[in-house]
């Protein structure tokens, strides 16, 4: 007997019942991009390995450890499983000339993959929210990017303030962050002593990273580092104000943390997280900001952009977090079929209630044929459904099915005739 394949570590099946949260979650992400207008937007899961490594930066986590790449053994490309999402969405912009006619909102669900070490909520295949605006340059997109997660937060039932709050900064110009890092790398050599092996290594190739560690030795030394808002120019500062005076305007509380950065690259200005204390040490779970000069990196022409990423799994695991109740998945009615002199009469009866909008569960006979009523019936309450349809042979000798509500055991059953039944769905507030 051969073994059994399993799914590759850090690579999970999403199955029933858990499956029905993430459609429950992803109902409420298409509902709310319509709210705002943002376009769906579709990208390759696998792309030339040279797109991440000139979008992302060669020094990045990303690309010099986690990266799913190889070589097709078909032509000898350089291939890579995208590991995040912006990079292939300016690729495709930039391929079909898309912004012609002008500036793109977009949103994309897209799956990920980093090979890094799996941990709750963090996987090797990770499913994300990403969200973009092409070719806006004003503080104002930045903002409105920021109040729609906010938007998002309410129609999840999450508490802005208790369940997540948000955390802004500014990264301002290349020509700034230059002056900065500076700044920094002759900080932290006079600390070299205290630097770990990752700050160490990136001291000369992203000084700016070592602000983000999270190693309790390197704190104080983190905490005395310059800062990069007292290196802004007049230009970037009014930007940050104008984003600043939209949120405070719109009453949605932050706090300006200079010491926020992005782990990407090609950021600038504006950069924002939405953090939650619910998810332990690392409680990011929406993250994003400008990245003015990702087109032009890109061989594209200069292109202002901004946009956020969201972890799917993350956010399902704050809602169960927080206590969320996320709706169970099931059907409106469960048919209770005797047997196959009952099958023709309750077939046509159920696609009428489905092109009516009723989602419906015929009973289907199993190897051991269609079992007894008392068992269907355990099978109705077991799948949640609203109503149960009896199609008996009495029922059907009068051209009537009976209808028994199981979740509202104070109503009585009735029976129903057939060619009523689609009035009797409209009935109901499905």
């Amino acid at each position: 007997m051969s073994d059994i394949l399993r799914a590759v570590k850090g690579m999970n099946d999403i199955l029933p019942p858990e499956s029905a949260r993430w459609e429950w979650f992803e109902s409420r992400i298409r509902a709310l991009m319509q709210r705002y207008a943002y376009r769906n937007v579709r990208t390759p899961i696998v792309e030339p390995t040279a797109l991440f490594v000139r979008g992302l930066g060669e020094v990045t986590d990303i690309v010099e450890k986690e990266m799913y790449s190889f070589e097709d053994a078909m032509n000898g490309d350089r291939l890579t499983l995208r590991p995040e999402a912006t990079a292939g969405i300016v690729r495709a912009m930039i391929e079909h000339n898309a912004l012609y006619n002008g500036p793109l909102r977009l949103w994309s669900q897209v799956t990920l993959f980093r090979h890094e070490r799996p941990q709750k909520g963090r996987y090797r295949q990770f499913h994300q929210i990403d969200v973009e605006a092409l070719g806006h340059a004003g503080p104002d997109v930045d903002a409105e990017q920021i109040l729609m997660c906010r938007a998002l937060w309410k129609d999840l039932g999450l508490v802005e303030g208790r369940d997540v709050r948000l955390e802004l900064n500014s990264l301002g110009q290349p020509e700034e962050r230059l002056a900065h890092r500076e700044a920094l790398i002759a900080h932290f050599e006079k600390h070299a002593d205290v630097l770990d092996a990752d700050a160490r290594r990136r001291l000369h190739s992203n000084p700016l990273r070592i602000l983000d560690s999270k190693n309790p030795a390197m704190q104080a030394v983190v905490e005395a580092a310059p800062q990069l808002i007292d290196f802004l120019g007049e230009a970037s500062l009014a930007h940050f104000a104008a984003v600043r005076g939209a949120l405070d305007a719109a009453g949605l509380a932050y706090r300006v943390n200079p010491r926020l950065v992005r782990g990407l690259d090609y950021y600038n200005l504006t950069v924002f997280e939405w953090i939650t204390d619910h998810l332990g040490s690392q409680g990011t779970v929406c993250g994003g900001g400008r990245y003015d000069g990702l087109f032009e990196q890109l061989g594209g022409k200069p292109t202002p952009a901004i946009g956020w990423g969201m972890g799917v799994e993350r956010m399902l695991l704050l809602l169960e977090a927080v206590g969320v109740a996320i709706p169970a998945a099931a059907p409106d009615v469960y048919a209770i079929v005797p047997g196959p002199q009952a099958l023709a009469a309750a077939t046509v009866a159920c696609e009428s209630l489905r092109a009516a909008g009723l989602s419906v569960l015929m009973h289907a006979a199993g190897t051991e044929g269609w079992g007894s009523i008392k068992a269907q019936f355990r099978r109705a309450d077991a799948s949640g459904a609203r109503h149960a349809l009896v199609f008996g042979d009495d029922e059907l000798a009068r051209g009537e099915v009976a209808v028994k509500p199981l979740r509202d055991t104070a109503q009585p059953q009735r029976s129903v005739a057939l060619s009523e039944l689609d009035s009797w769905a409209r009935t109901l507030d499905a």
